[in-house]
C-alpha cells in the first residue's frame, strides 16, 4: 500500500474543472488497489503571499501547516494544475512557496560545502499539466517551462524522485471520448501509485 498525496492545483474550488475530475479518477484508481489518499485542494485554501525572506524562514500559519503533513505523511504525490499564461496558477505557486516555509522541502547543510539536505528523498511525484494548446507545442514550443521549472526547482531540489509527468493538450477541446480516455488513464496511474 502507498500513502499518496493528491495536490489539485486548481484555484477555483467549484466542481466542473477537468482538473478536478482528473484527481477524482487518479484517487478512485488508488482506492481500487488500497492505497491510502490525502488531498489538498488549492482552491479551497485561504493562505497569502510570502513577501520577505524572514517569512520564509518562520513555519506556515494554518492552513498550510496541516496541508503540508500530508505532503510529509505521503510516499507519492500527484500534483496537477492547469497551465496559466506558460506557468502554473499564482495560488498554487504561492501555496508551494507557503508549504517550503522553514526547510519543509530543503534544509540547510550542516557543512559549508555540502549540499543542502533534501528533505523529500524516497517519495515520489507525478505532475499532470492540462492546457488548450497542443502537448506537442507546449512540450517542445515552448521548452515545457512550468513543467521543468516545477520538476527541477521545488521537486528535484527536495529529492523527489522518480518523477514522471502527464501533458493533457487540447484541454479546451475535450470531447466525451477523450476524457474519458483521460480519466481511465489517471485511474491506472492511480491504482499503480505513479
Amino acid at each position: 500500500m502507498t500513502q499518496i498525496c493528491i495536490i489539485d492545483g486548481h484555484p477555483d474550488p467549484a466542481p466542473h474543472h477537468l482538473i478536478h475530475a482528473l484527481c477524482d479518477a487518479y484517487a478512485e484508481g488508488a482506492a481500487e488497489e488500497d492505497h491510502a489518499v490525502s488531498r489538498i485542494n488549492v482552491g479551497s485554501l485561504d493562505f497569502g503571499f510570502l513577501s520577505t525572506p524572514d517569512d520564509f524562514a518562520t513555519p506556515p500559519s494554518e492552513p498550510v501547516l496541516s496541508e503540508r503533513r500530508k505532503i510529509a505523511e505521503a510516499d507519492h504525490l500527484l500534483i496537477a494544475f492547469p497551465l496559466w499564461l506558460g506557468g502554473m496558477p499564482a495560488k498554487l505557486r504561492a501555496f508551494f512557496e507557503q508549504a517550503a516555509r522553514a526547510e519543509f522541502f530543503l534544509a540547510a547543510s550542516d557543512s559549508a560545502h555540502k549540499w543542502p539536505m533534501q528533505m523529500m528523498k524516497g517519495k515520489s511525484a507525478r505532475t499532470v499539466i492540462t492546457m488548450g494548446m497542443p502537448g506537442l507545442v507546449y512540450r517542445f514550443g515552448m521548452d515545457a517551462g512550468a513543467l521543468r521549472a516545477l520538476e527541477r526547482g521545488v521537486l528535484g531540489l527536495s529529492g523527489f524522485g522518480p518523477l514522471h509527468h502527464t501533458i493533457l493538450g487540447t484541454a479546451g477541446e475535450v470531447d466525451e471520448a477523450k476524457f474519458k480516455r483521460w480519466c481511465t488513464e489517471m485511474r491506472i496511474f492511480g491504482r499503480e501509485g505513479v
